[in-house]
């Protein structure tokens, strides 16, 4: 039996990624969009909500998160057009932020396209559970973390920046939880209001997913349909997210969404 040529076979999976995806299936990604980028907005850890929906309607998990990054960073932008008020004051400290994880997103991307497949789908479980966690012990880091700034409570630029390229590597590697790791940084390295560093790192999550999505679009592992309607999603749900954040009940909003994180390693980790 003769083989598929290798441009025969691309061909006919970019047809597959357009056409093997009902109208339900869109649907729920669209719906899982605007729940992972109010989730993003508001708690953090949205692509526990986004990831699972993408898997759950058929696309395999490393084409999953790949479009799960481009799809998020529509939300991201909602959400920072929400607080853009809250920038002032921080404008130069936001333009070093948001350089820095460019290029992580984007290094953390090509560490992803090298990996693979299989490797991925081993390490998703492990990953999800580590988004989980930062999300369950969020508070404690924020007590643990606020006696550890200097006398003037805050760190100097270059060293803020250290981490922070290091979580956006991560967050271009997988993303889930990345908000959660930059405002534990943040809160340990600067002295401000939790509404204004949300806004830093909701900043600093849209540059790190923005990066990491221009590299996805040109890797052939974007399930497009789904994307674009979870990004339309994300970014209203973003939105909504950003203005509300002062208002919703933060602990059980938070702990639900830990319950799910890990209803899902459970399911990865049988999926292995």
């Amino acid at each position: 039996m003769k083989s598929v040529p290798t441009r025969v076979r691309y061909a006919c999976d970019s047809c597959r990624r357009m056409h093997d995806l009902g109208t339900l299936a869109l649907l729920f990604a669209f719906l899982g969009g605007i729940g992972g980028g109010f989730v993003n907005s508001v708690a953090g850890g949205g692509t526990l909500v986004t990831f699972p929906v993408l898997t759950a309607i058929g696309i395999p998990s490393l084409d999953a998160n790949i479009t799960n990054a481009v799809a998020l960073s529509p939300g991201y932008a909602g959400g920072v057009l929400a607080q853009r008020d809250d920038f002032g004051g921080r404008r130069d400290l936001a333009r070093a932020l948001a350089i820095t994880a460019i290029g992580g997103g984007i290094t953390g991307g090509v560490l992803l396209l090298v990996s693979g497949e299989h490797l991925f789908t081993i390490l998703v479980p492990w990953l999800i559970l580590f988004a989980t966690a930062l999300l369950a012990f969020q508070r404690p880091l924020r007590r643990l973390t606020a006696s550890a700034r200097g006398v003037s409570g805050e760190a100097r630029t270059a060293i803020i920046l250290i981490p922070i390229f290091a979580a956006t590597v991560y967050g271009g590697y997988f993303g889930a939880g990345l908000g959660i790791v930059t405002i534990a940084i943040l809160n340990l390295l600067l002295s401000d209001t939790l509404n204004r560093l949300n806004a830093l790192k909701l900043l600093m999550s849209l540059a790190a997913n923005g990066a990491a999505a221009l590299l996805f679009a040109f890797s052939g592992h974007v399930y497009w349909a789904a994307g674009v309607l979870m990004g339309v999603g994300a970014w209203g749900g973003g939105w909504i997210g950003g203005k509300s954040v002062q208002h919703i009940p933060e602990r059980p909003f938070r702990w639900g969404i830990i319950t799910l994180g890990l209803a899902m390693t459970i399911v990865f980790f049988f999926r292995i």
